[in-house]
This record gives structure tokens, sequence and C-alpha cells, in this order.
């Protein structure tokens, strides 16, 4: 019997979409502090897109079809979690507060990248070595005990180095690949959602897809401590459609609970959410895409909110038919996030299909 073998599909990434999501990824873009990684992303699509602007906090918008009435929205957000310095011993120790949801239990023995004036002043999260830690009354890292060593003998020498409350912290990860078959890197949380809008923009424009209505693709700021960004935008734009890409969680790798977060997984395509803030309309009208074109899904039930910037778009001003296309991620705020390279793909594709199925003027009312 002969062998069967599997036709093997050509990606719809090139190896410059990849070099540009690996700087993407390494670059360093804090929440508040978005401004480098914007220009690069912008720097990006501006072959794809008629015209763009920039707001005052730093969301970047590319936009094709500007004269056009109808407005649809693609949306990311830039910003990744961090840590400020809050306050310096006489030492020269360093200790630390929050920019959104950094994982505290992570950082001990992580090295760290502080953002000043002068430049990047490398430094290493201490911790106790394991000789000297009493087993019986072991710590867990908490605020109150993480701290950064700078190689400095006193706070004097850490101010020299142009290090000062309220300088901007992150880690130094970088991007890779594992087995061929996952990206992985600090901060995917969300700038691969970034990549994957930019990617949209590139194939509409390589594919010569002429849509009907103006395409906003967003490019959001200051997600991770409370949507900012895609507030602010979504006033200034005032959409009629928005389609939002984030992640989500895996739930497949261990100590993940099922019962608690859903059953998702890494490989097996978009994550669809049903929710309040989710227009049930448009919805099904991206279920009905995904389905045409033979793209496999998920779906999750968000229940009160999604926690993501579909909920600023869906409320704003008069309401927007705003919807959410999740990409499975494993270790969230982690510096080792991770996601399938199959999923990233059918992310694109399925936002391509969505964004072909939407007509001028599309109605998305219940009753009308």
């Amino acid at each position: 019997m002969a062998k069967k073998t599997t036709k093997k599909v050509k990606s719809i990434l090139t190896q410059d979409s990849l070099t540009f999501l690996k700087n993407y990824i390494n670059n360093p873009s804090p929440t508040g502090f978005e401004s480098a990684g914007q220009k690069m992303w912008l720097g990006y699509i501006k072959p794809y897109i008629d015209d763009y602007f920039v707001d005052t906090y730093g969301t970047v918008v590319g936009v094709i079809n500007p004269e056009a009435e109808y407005k649809v929205v693609i949306e990311a957000h830039a910003d990744e979690i961090s840590y400020f310095v809050h306050y310096i011993t006489k030492d020269g120790f360093i200790y630390l507060r929050k920019n959104g949801g950094s994982d505290h239990q992570i950082a001990p023995s992580k090295r760290v990248n502080i953002h000043t004036d002068k430049g990047i002043v490398r430094g290493i999260f201490g911790w106790p070595a394991i000789h000297v830690r009493d087993a019986a009354r072991e710590e867990t890292p908490t605020l109150k005990n993480i701290f950064l060593d700078i190689g400095c003998k006193s706070d004097k020498e850490v101010e020299e180095l142009g290090v000062h409350v309220g300088c901007v912290v992150t880690y130094e990860d970088e991007f890779m690949e594992l087995n061929n078959r996952y990206f992985v890197g600090r901060a995917l949380d969300n700038r691969v959602g970034g990549f994957m809008i930019a990617e949209v923009a590139r194939l509409l424009k390589e594919n010569k897809t002429k849509l009907p209505f103006g395409l906003y693709i967003v490019n959001a700021v200051q997600e991770e401590v409370g949507l900012n960004g895609a507030t602010m935008i979504a006033h200034k734009i005032k959409p009629n459609v928005a389609i939002i890409t984030d992640v989500c969680h895996d739930t497949q790798s261990p100590m993940m609970n099922k019962i608690a977060s859903g059953d998702l997984s890494c490989g097996k395509g978009p994550v669809l959410s049903y929710g309040p803030a989710v227009q049930n309309n448009l919805l099904k009208l991206i279920i009905d895409s995904a389905t045409k074109n033979k793209i496999e899904f998920q779906r999750q039930a968000a229940s009160r909110s999604t926690g993501t910037d579909t909920d600023a778009f869906a409320y704003s001003h008069e309401g927007v038919a705003s919807a959410l296309i999740s990409l499975p991620l494993r270790y969230m705020h982690t510096t080792v996030e991770s996601v399938h390279k199959d999923d990233v793909e059918n992310v694109i594709k399925l936002i391509l299909a969505s964004l072909k199925s939407i007509k001028n003027n599309h109605d998305f009312r219940y009753l009308k």
C-alpha cells in the first residue's frame, strides 16, 4: 500500500514578517512607555495603508479608505506588563511597584533592563541562595521581599547611573521558537496581536483586496491597566464595527483548571468568545466566515466582561458592534509566553475572511 502523504500548506507569513515579529517582541513596550514599539509597528504597516494618525497617549491607527463613512476597526494592544522603581535603599538595592499585572513569583534570578534618560541600566532580581534559606519557613516571592541588584554600593551610586523612582523596568528575555511549532517570548500578550493585524493589512494590500468601508488598524496603548488606550481611541474614531484580537489561556498544560478556565488548546485554532459585550450578529458572521473558509475555531464563555479592549469598544459612545477573536497562549504574564504558529496564521486568516464578509453600511442590530 502506498504511503499517504500530507500536503504542507504554504505559510502566509514571509521571512520579512517573521523578522519583524522577532524584533517587535524583543523591543520593550511597557505600559505608558510604548512609543518605541509603536514607531516600529507603524514603520512596518506604512506601505500597506493609506493614512495614519496617533493620539495623545500613543495609540497608533493605520487607515485604509479614510474617506469612507462606514468604519470598521481591527484592534490589538501594544503594551506589556512591567515594574516601576519605587524605593532605593541606602545600600543601593531597589524595590518595585507593578505596572500592570506582573507576576512577582517568577522574578527571582531574572535579568532586567531599567529604562533611564541615560539609556538602559542592567540589573538582576536577587534572591537568597538555597543553602541559607530555612525550608521550614520558606518565603515565597512578594513585592515586599523581591529586589533589584544593579551592582551599586549606595543610593548615590544608583542615582549616578540615572536610576530614580519612577523608572520603568522590563525583563530581558528574548523571542525564540520551540520545536518549530511555538513562538515563545516576553510580551506575546499582546504584541503578537499587533503583529497579526499588521499582517492583515499586508495581505489586503498584496492581494489587492478592496474593502467597501474604511478599515482602521488600531494598536492601542495601556490595555494592561484598564483598557485605557482603547477607551480613548474608540471615542475618536467612532467606528461602526470593532473586531478585537487578544490572547486567552491554553488550558492543556499541568496545573490548569478546565472547570475554571474552559477547555482550550494551542494548535486548535482561534477562540471566539460569548458574553454581553460581544455582538451576536457580528459573532455569527465571524463563525460563518470560519466555517466557509474551513478555519477550525474554539469557543469560550466570557461571562460579565471579556477583560479585553472588546469591552471598551463595545460600550463606547452609542455602542459599537464588537467581537473578540482570541489566540490561545500558554504561561501568560511570564517571560515564556507561548503561542502555536498555526493559530497565529489562522487568526490572521479569520480576521481577513470576516472583513470580506462585512458589507458597506452593514446593519448588525438585533431589531430593525
